[in-house]
C-alpha cells in the first residue's frame, strides 16, 4: 500500500522514531538516550526538555534517512511518567516525575489507612501505589511555589508524556491525551470513561489541568509545519504496554501478550467487560476505537531485563547481555540458585514496595554461570506468578490463549525455552519484536484508512518461533516451589 506513518516511541531510557510503510514494514529509525536525574534514593526524574529534544532529533533523523513524509504519526510512551507546564510558555514547573519514583509512598499509606483504596480501585482498576500519576501531580502542586493557585486558574496544565508531546507538537494547539494513558493516572473512571470528580477532590487536582481524553486511533491535531518542512496529522496514541498488546494483534478476549525490556508488562485482553482482580493485578483499559472501551488485566514486573543489567554493571561478570544464555546453558544442574530480584520492590502480584532482592541456595561452587541462570530463570519464575493470577481471574470466561512475548530479552532462546518450561505452556514469538511502535504506526494508519481493521489486521501477524514446554511436570512444580520459598523468606526478612 502507498503510504508511510511516522512512530513515535519515547520509552523511560530513551526516544526512538521509527518510519513504516504501508504494508508496516520499517523503512529507517533513530533512537537517542537521555540524561536520568535520581535527586535522592527513590526520586527519579526526568527533564521534559531533554524528552522533547530527543523525540525532536529522532523523528528528524528517521524521516530524513527514509526519505519519505509520513501520512500520519503515532506516538506510544512510557506511562504514568507526569508532567506540569505553564500555558503561556509552554515551559515545565519542574522536572517530569517518572513511574519508578516512590516519593508519595507516604500520601498512598495515608489515604490507605485513611480507607480509601476499595474507592479507588472499583474506579479506576488500580491499586493504590507511587506508580501511577495522581500523587505524583498533587506533590507538583504543593511543592513548587505558587503551582496550585496557577492550576487553580487555569493557567497550568497537565498530562502524561504523550500529552506533552502532542502540546508540543502542535504548537500548544491541542491539550488531549488517549484512553489507555488516562486510565493509568489514577484519575480516570475506567467504566465511565471520564475524569472522575470524587477522585479530583480526593487528590486536590483542578479538572482545569487535565487533557481531554480521545480515541486511540483519533485526531490529535497536527504538528507545526515548522518542526517538519510541513503541517503532519497525529492520529495514533497508545501507552507503551497497550501499543504492544495492539502491535501482537491481540484483538480477542482471552489472549496475552508478555513485554520483557527493563521490567515486564504482562496483558490479557477481556473484552468489553472490565474483570476486577481478585489477585492483586490491575485492570485497564486496552484500547478505545470509535468510544467503545476493550480492557485488560494486568501484571507488572519491575524488574526482567533489569537483573541482566546487574550481571553485567553490579556484578561485572558479564559484558554484554548477549551472553547471558550460553553461561546459563552451563550452569551445574545440581545446584538450585534462586534470585528474587526485587531491587525496587516487588510487582504483581505481591505489590510490596518496600521488599529487597535477595539470593538463596549459594555453594562455594556456585560462580557467573549460576548467577546467569538465576538471573534470566527470576523472570520467568515472575512471569509464572503473573499467569496463574491472570488465568484464577480470568476463570469461568474461556480458556487463556498462547502467549504472545516481545522485547529485548525474547532475542535469547534459552531465555524464551525456559520461560515456556517454567509455565508449562506455549510461548509464541513474532517475526516481528518492535512491536510497541508497530502499535503505534497502526493505530496512526488505522485511523486515516492507511490500514486495515484490527480483524484483518490480525491475519498478518506473523510467528518466528514457537517455544514448546519440555521440561518434565515433577521437575518444574520443584523449581518452582523453590521460588515460592525464595519470595516468601525475602518477604518474611524485614
Amino acid at each position: 500500500m502507498a503510504g508511510f506513518v511516522l512512530a513515535i516511541d519515547q520509552g523511560t531510557t530513551s526516544s526512538r522514531a521509527i518510519l513504516f510503510d504501508g504494508n508496516l514494514n520499517p523503512v529507517a529509525s533513530a533512537q537517542q538516550e537521555f540524561r536520568q536525574i535520581f535527586p535522592s534514593s527513590g526520586l527519579v526524574e526526568h527533564d521534559a526538555e531533554d524528552i522533547w529534544e530527543s523525540v525532536l532529533t529522532t523523528s528528524r533523523t528517521a524521516l530524513m534517512k527514509g526519505g519519505r513524509k509520513p501520512s500520519a504519526i503515532g506516538i506510544t510512551n512510557q506511562r504514568e511518567t507526569v508532567v506540569i507546564w505553564d500555558r503561556e510558555t509552554g515551559k515545565p514547573i519542574h522536572n517530569a516525575i517518572v513511574w519508578q519514583d516512590r516519593r508519595t509512598a507516604p500520601i498512598c499509606a495515608q489515604l490507605r489507612e485513611a480507607g480509601h483504596e476499595p474507592m479507588i480501585s472499583a474506579k479506576t482498576g488500580l491499586l493504590l501505589d507511587p506508580y501511577f500519576s495522581a500523587t505524583k501531580i498533587a506533590w507538583m502542586l504543593d511543592h513548587v511555589p505558587g503551582a496550585r493557585a496557577k492550576a487553580e486558574a487555569g493557567k497550568l496544565a497537565c498530562g502524561t508524556i504523550d500529552t506533552f508531546l502532542i502540546w508540543r507538537l502542535t504548537g500548544g494547539k491541542v491539550h488531549a491525551t488517549d484512553a489507555t494513558n488516562a486510565s493509568r493516572t489514577m484519575l480516570m473512571d475506567i467504566r465511565a470513561g471520564g475524569w472522575d470528580d470524587e477522585l479530583l477532590r480526593l487528590f486536590g487536582i483542578p479538572r482545569a489541568l487535565l487533557p481531554a481524553i480521545r480515541d486511540c486511533a483519533g485526531d490529535f491535531g497536527e504538528t507545526d509545519a515548522e518542526l517538519f518542512g510541513e503541517a503532519i496529522p497525529i492520529r495514533g496514541v497508545a501507552g507503551d504496554q497497550q501499543a504492544a498488546l495492539i502491535g501482537q494483534a491481540c484483538f480477542l478476549p482471552g489472549m496475552m501478550k508478555s513485554t520483557y525490556g527493563t521490567g515486564c508488562f504482562a496483558l490479557l485482553n477481556t473484552g468489553t467487560e472490565a474483570v476486577p482482580s481478585k489477585n492483586r493485578l490491575l485492570t485497564t483499559i486496552a484500547y478505545q476505537f470509535k468510544g467503545e472501551r476493550s480492557y485488560a488485566l494486568e501484571g507488572s514486573i519491575f524488574i526482567a531485563g533489569a537483573a541482566v543489567q546487574w550481571l553485567r554493571d553490579g556484578l561485572g561478570i558479564i559484558g554484554k547481555a548477549s551472553e547471558t544464555g550460553a553461561l546459563a546453558e552451563a550452569a551445574d544442574d545440581a545446584q538450585d540458585v534462586v534470585l528474587v530480584p526485587a531491587f525496587v520492590g516487588l510487582g504483581a502480584p505481591y505489590w510490596d514496595a518496600e521488599a529487597r532482592g535477595a539470593i538463596y541456595g549459594l555453594t562455594r561452587n556456585s560462580g557467573p554461570r549460576e548467577f546467569a541462570r538465576a538471573a534470566l530463570e527470576s523472570v520467568a519464575f515472575q512471569t509464572a506468578d503473573l499467569l496463574a493470577a491472570m488465568r484464577a481471574d480470568w476463570s469461568g470466561h474461556g480458556a487463556a490463549t498462547v502467549l504472545r512475548v516481545d522485547g529485548g530479552m525474547t532475542a535469547s532462546d534459552w531465555t524464551m525455552q525456559r520461560l515456556a518450561d517454567t509455565l508449562g505452556a506455549p510461548v509464541d514469538r513474532p517475526k516481528v519484536l518492535e512491536t510497541t511502535a508497530l502499535g503505534a504506526a497502526y493505530l496512526a494508519g488505522f485511523a486515516i484508512g492507511l490500514f486495515a481493521p484490527p480483524a484483518e489486521f490480525a491475519k498478518n501477524w506473523a510467528l518466528e518461533r514457537r517455544f514448546m514446554p519440555a521440561m518434565a511436570q515433577s521437575e518444574r512444580e520443584r523449581r518452582l516451589g523453590l521460588w515460592k520459598d525464595a519470595v516468601s523468606r525475602t518477604l518474611s526478612a524485614r
